[in-house]
Formats: C-alpha cells, structure tokens, sequence
C-alpha cells in the first residue's frame, strides 16, 4: 500500500540502482482540507494531481525464506495508460541516523497483459486495493494523500469500502543509491507539515499488508 500512484511513477532503467526515500503518516478525513491547503503553500503545484488506482500485491512463494512479493499497478482514471509493475525491497539498515527510509525501487510500465503474465509465472495474487487521492510535489519530493479501499469482489473495482477514516501521507524521493542528504531535505520539508501529520520513518515489515 505504500507503492506511489501509477500515474506518476517513473520508470527506472535496469542500469541504475535506484533507491526510495519514504516518511509516512496519517491524518483523519476531517483534517484533510487543512493539510491540503498546506501542501498548496509549500509545493510546488499549487493544485495537486488526482488520481484513482487499483492495486494488485502478487506472491511467489519459494521453498525457503519469505515469498518474493510484486505489485501491479494501473489507472482507474486513464484505462489507456500502461500498468505498472513495481519491485519494493527490504528497507536498509545502514546508518541509524537517517531521517527516513530507505529501500531498493525497480518500477518498470506494463502492458495490459501483466496479471496473466504473473499468473504464467507462478506468481499468485494475494490481495487488491482502490487508492484515491492528490500528489503534490515539491523539487524531486513527491507527496501523495491517499485514502486506501478493500474491494468486496474480486476484480470488481466499483464495490469497494473504505479501510479507515484517515487518509496515508507519503513523502518520498527516487535517488541513485548514496544520495542520503535526501533524508535531511526531507525531514525539513515534514518538519513545516506539523502538527498537522507528523511523517515518520516507519518499517513497512512491520506492518501487515
């Protein structure tokens, strides 16, 4: 869930070791328009990007350690966009005094045949979602106000129901590995976003998907 929206994911080429920078927090629906009247004075595009996504997380279980985990991404409000595929992998450990997160991101476009391709693959998908929100961006930083819905029926994106009554907030950047004065910037940025979020370096492993 914490993968940034298909319609702004850049597409990275194979040669470059490109690594996301990610702060996440939340704030409640009624605390929504504040924060986006903040984000309009901060950022750079004063009205934000919308968007709407369907999400689907796929499993490829091996006979030993976790399964080897892909996300599958395409637009609701451009259905003639191309899907996107997007590979997360384990947050570094590195230096503790980073301000965020940091892990391995390979995000590459897809044709509309990517679920059966995984699917031939041996790939089987263990969940979907409906993300809908803004993307603000701020230089390289990108901020995207997200409210995440569970789908009923399997495969069927209009019969959805809200998870919570807080929209997720991510702050993140894509960098060439060893770029760490990002995370400074970062923190910064968050800093001028309290007390409205407070945006924090949160393990995704230890959270359930």
């Amino acid at each position: 869930m914490e993968a940034p929206p298909v319609t702004v994911m850049p597409v990275t080429g194979g040669t470059i070791n490109m690594m996301e920078y990610l702060l996440q927090g939340s704030v409640l629906d009624q605390a929504l328009e504040s924060l986006l009247h903040r984000l309009r004075g901060l950022c750079d595009n004063m009205e934000p990007e919308t968007f709407t996504d369907h999400e689907l997380v796929y499993l490829l279980k091996g006979q030993q350690g976790n399964p080897f985990l892909l996300r599958a991404r395409r637009s609701l409000s451009h259905p003639t966009s191309p899907w996107h595929l997007r590979y997360l992998g384990q947050p570094e450990v590195g230096d503790k005094s980073r301000h965020a997160l940091v892990r391995n991101c390979v995000d590459v476009a897809a044709s509309h045949t990517l679920p059966e391709f995984l699917n031939e693959m041996g790939f089987r998908m263990d969940h979907e979602f409906v993300t809908t929100g803004h993307i603000f961006r701020k230089g390289a930083m990108k901020v995207v106000v997200s409210k995440l819905s569970r789908i009923l029926v399997p495969g069927n994106t209009e019969n959805t129901e809200r998870l919570s009554l807080s929209y997720l907030v991510e702050l993140s950047v894509l960098a060439p590995a060893g770029q760490d004065t990002v995370s400074e910037d970062m923190r910064s940025f968050a800093e001028q976003l309290k007390p409205l979020v407070h945006l924090e370096k949160i393990d995704p492993s230890k959270q359930r998907h």
